[in-house]
């Protein structure tokens, strides 16, 4: 209940406090500092962020529902409109219906951009004519405050019909010839340079996974037409959006409109995916051609600097191969972009590097899945390059782990690991000699690795990896006998040869999933 001394940019410390401007001018003198909420609440502001924020969910929330719809609630928008005001009002207004023609993005984007309006959408999603302003004022006449909250947004509203009908007069693919004027990075040439590189990227790719390549060529060759419409100048957040509406009423293929559409996504973390496979190959090679490009002209992200988003585009990568299951070589699409990008790169290591970006991120996204360190350690040591493949083979490891013989074969392959390093021998397509066999242990161990290696043939073909790894388990029980009865460092060459070809086969058994010595012994979950 005392004042503490001090003055901060001149300004010193104080009991006394103000209202609300409107409602509740006068000075506000704090009793208390446990009183500061509940008294200024009483002068008309709630101080509470949290409980501002909520106050302005629950009221537009009402408000849409009395209107027969639901509020649009942006968070971005929430935010900025929490920071707006100190005793939220909730009214709604009503727009001329002819305006419902436009896309009902480019309604939402003026209302949301320039009046900071919540629109309210009907069933299916589809907008109803009204808006949601938050006033700072509890006013006396409110109708008054809507009827000019409706004067102002009629001219925004025919601003973006304006520019819907200046579009409309060409075609999408019209706007292409101006792509050539806007510079994409000085190094990498203009959009009209990466368009190109784009669909030749997007070919490739289309190719790889056996898929008819010309439509996904053609969505790349309009994919940025709408950079330079009117619409997208106004309303940048519409990039792709507009493209999909205006190739439509061009008549083009509906997987051509759907792929421009969604060429952008994911466009932050958490957001959706491309639905289509025509729509994921795009946003592919437009994430890659960005990616490898900046890396092979030496403008990789820092630690303070990623102008062009590339750590959200590289996840991006990741969650578009992961969750929608494609096949595609990270290795392979890269080098393939640097081939495209040949005139273009600088840097000799861009491959190296670039792989080496994309399987950090890679790896941060199995880690938000709530796999193991020496889970991921044990798959990535193995090399692989196909995240869809190395995702696989994360759970079967991990799914490995929960056997009782995880342990012990853990330990043996390190020891096995160590033993090969050692002994600096190629045993590469060298056969067991079986005349060297000179304990029932190694016998009774080579026996069951050829019964093992049959099975495990098929199901490595087939990428199932549980089924590999449960299967070679079964050498836990003759691997720790052959150790605990035979010398492998035989002082008879020949017999120490042929008991590591036995231990070397063992190992690239294992390592066609992954290096399970990298797992931690002892503590294996």
């Amino acid at each position: 209940d005392k004042v503490v001394p001090m003055t901060i940019l001149g300004v010193e410390a104080g009991n006394d406090s103000l209202g609300h401007r409107v409602h509740h001018p006068e000075v506000v003198q704090l009793d208390h500092a446990s009183h500061y909420v509940e008294q200024l609440h009483q002068a008309f502001v709630m101080v509470d962020y949290e409980q501002r924020q909520q106050s302005i969910v629950e009221q537009v929330t009402a408000e849409a529902t009395r209107l027969g719809g639901e509020a649009i609630i942006d968070p971005q928008l929430l935010d900025e409109v929490t920071g707006l005001v100190e005793w939220p009002v909730a009214l709604s207004g009503r727009y001329d219906s002819d305006f419902l023609s436009l896309p009902s993005e480019v309604l939402i984007s003026s209302m949301e951009g320039h009046q900071k309006y919540f629109a309210v959408q009907g069933e299916k999603g589809k907008l109803l004519p009204y808006f949601i302003t938050v006033a700072n004022i509890n006013s006396r006449d409110p109708h008054q405050v809507i009827a000019g909250n409706e004067r102002v947004i009629l001219p925004r509203l025919s601003d973006a019909a304006f520019f819907w009908k200046m579009d409309r007069q060409q075609s999408l693919m019209s706007f292409s010839a101006h792509l050539d004027r806007v510079v994409f990075q000085k190094q990498l040439g203009t959009i009209q340079h990466k368009v190109i590189r784009v669909m030749a990227l997007a070919r490739w790719i289309a190719e790889q996974l056996s898929i008819p390549a010309d439509t996904v060529v053609r969505a790349a060759q309009l994919a940025k037409c709408d950079l330079m419409t009117d619409m997208v100048n106004e309303f940048p957040k519409l990039e792709g959006i507009m493209g999909g509406y205006y190739a439509a009423e061009d008549k083009e293929d509906p997987a051509v409109c759907q792929a421009i559409t969604e060429q952008y996504l994911p466009r932050y973390s958490g957001d959706s995916l491309p639905t289509t496979v025509t729509g994921q190959i795009l946003s592919l090679a437009d994430k890659l051609d960005t990616l490898v490009g900046l890396f092979g002209i030496g403008q990789p992200p820092t630690g303070v600097k990623d102008p062009f988003a590339l750590r959200r585009a590289t996840l991006g990568i990741v969650r578009i191969l992961i969750e929608k299951a494609l096949p595609l070589d990270l290795k392979a699409v890269i080098t393939q972009a640097t081939v495209i990008l040949a005139e273009n790169i600088t840097e000799t290591d861009c491959v190296e590097s670039t792989l080496k970006y994309c399987f950090e991120r890679l790896r941060g996204y199995i880690t938000e899945q709530g796999y193991s360190a020496d889970v991921i350690d044990a798959v990535f040591a193995s090399n692989v390059t196909i995240p869809v493949d190395c995702m696989a083979r994360i759970a079967a490891v991990s799914e490995f782990c929960q056997l009782t013989q995880a342990q012990s074969l853990a330990a043996a392959n390190k020891r096995i690991g160590n033993l090969l390093r050692k002994n600096k021998v190629t045993l590469d397509n060298i056969t067991i000699a079986p005349h060297l066999l000179q304990h029932h242990s190694e016998q009774a161990l080579v026996t069951e690795l050829e019964r093992v290696t049959e099975v495990v043939a098929p199901a490595i073909a087939q990428q199932q990896y549980t089924v590999v790894l449960t299967t070679l388990a079964c050498l836990n029980e003759p691997v720790d006998t052959f150790f605990n009865c035979v010398m492998v460092m035989d002082e008879d060459e020949r017999i120490r040869q042929n008991r590591l070809i036995i231990l070397h086969q063992i190992r690239t058994l294992f390592l066609q999933v992954a290096d399970i010595s990298y797992l931690s012994v002892g503590k294996v979950v």
